[in-house]
């Protein structure tokens, strides 16, 4: 099969299209013809070589996998030869504490797919049978490939990190990139009054299309929490949701209301973030980080989907040969939504 495969020996890291063994499933495992997979940043920072903390020597990247069953080994019920799937982020035992408790995106035996493992920049990939969940029928493939990240995420971010409840006032900050626009999606569909920033004009008029969405043009002449201040006479926003981290925290905190909470679910900057702990203590609030999401999760991402409350976004589908230019696009942050990857099929 053909696989993009990180060569990182050089100076930097390359992706090299190579042709490579499938791995046949063994028991409990099933193979699966991948149909997409979504680009997302932990992607964009291995191949900066910035994040290599626990990646595998020459890994196949890619954890947001959509397809279709093409074999499955001894023991496999669950699914069938040509059962359409999305995968996990990771493998999980279901059998230690994080696991019984609903965390299995955290399992004490677990590993990520793209990561510690082989992922779905490839066109065929082999996981354990657990690590798959049925689609309906009539999915789209390509799209289904962002039920998991960052679809899930978010309403793990929201519903148990966040504990979002309707009528509160939520604020996506990045709200144009992969996560934060189905952060925006999800908190609409939950019953907030969501409020939206970007700098980007051209993104705006897209988030602006989200119903229950408002959006904020951020520059440089007002900080965007003067402007959420204002819209909530003077009260804030309850959730702050900060897929970017370092850059905007400040700015995230200026913008939460007595008792609010702030969600932290990324780091592009790659450096500290400065913080004002009277901010943080005479509002009486929380800051917490959220990073995945677990089967039950992904199962509830079907369901938003399903009924209407959310949509998944491919805003750009890339060829295996496009994949450099997928990454610069990406890193100069001249993508909307998420983009995602097109195996030869």
């Amino acid at each position: 099969m053909k696989a993009l495969v990180l060569n990182s020996d050089g100076a930097a890291p390359l992706l090299e299209q190579r042709e490579i063994a499938v791995h046949s499933p063994g028991t409990c495992e099933v193979l699966i013809r991948v149909a997409a997979c979504g680009v997302c940043y932990h992607d964009v920072a291995v191949v900066e070589g910035t994040l290599r903390r626990g990646v595998k020597p020459e890994v196949i990247l890619g954890h947001e996998v959509s397809g279709t069953v093409e074999a499955t080994g001894d023991g496999v019920t669950t699914v069938q030869h040509g059962d359409r799937v999305v995968t996990t982020l990771t493998t999980f035992c279901g059998e230690c504490e994080r696991c019984n408790a609903g965390n299995e995106y955290r399992c004490l035996r677990g590993q990520g797919f793209g990561h510690s493992l082989d992922g779905g920049f490839a066109q065929y990939l082999t996981v354990p049978a657990s690590s798959t969940i049925p689609l309906p029928d009539d999915f789209d493939l390509v799209q289904a490939a962002l039920l998991a990240c960052p679809v899930g995420v978010a309403i793990s971010a929201l519903e148990d990190a966040a504990r979002l409840q309707p009528g509160e006032t939520a604020l996506v900050v990045g709200a144009g990139g992969g996560l934060g626009v189905h952060l925006a999606q999800v908190a609409a569909a939950m019953g907030a009054r969501v409020f939206a920033v970007t700098t980007s004009m051209e993104k705006l008029t897209a988030i602006e299309s989200f119903q229950g969405v408002d959006a904020i043009l951020a520059d440089s002449e007002l900080d965007f929490s003067e402007i959420v201040l204002a819209l909530t006479e003077d009260n804030g926003a309850d959730v702050v949701l900060n897929p970017v981290g370092s850059a905007l925290f400040g700015s995230c905190l200026a913008s939460l209301a007595q008792y609010g909470r702030m969600v932290v679910l990324g780091e592009i900057a790659g450096r500290s973030a400065r913080i004002n702990l009277a901010e943080l203590l005479f509002r009486d609030a929380t800051v917490v980080g959220a990073t995945g999401a677990s089967p039950r999760h992904i199962r509830r991402a079907i369901d938003m989907v399903a009924s209407g409350a959310v949509q998944p976004i491919v805003s750009q589908e890339f060829t295996f040969d496009e994949a450099d230019d997928a990454i610069r696009q990406m890193q100069a942050a001249n993508t909307f939504a998420r983009v995602a990857l097109i195996p030869p099929q």
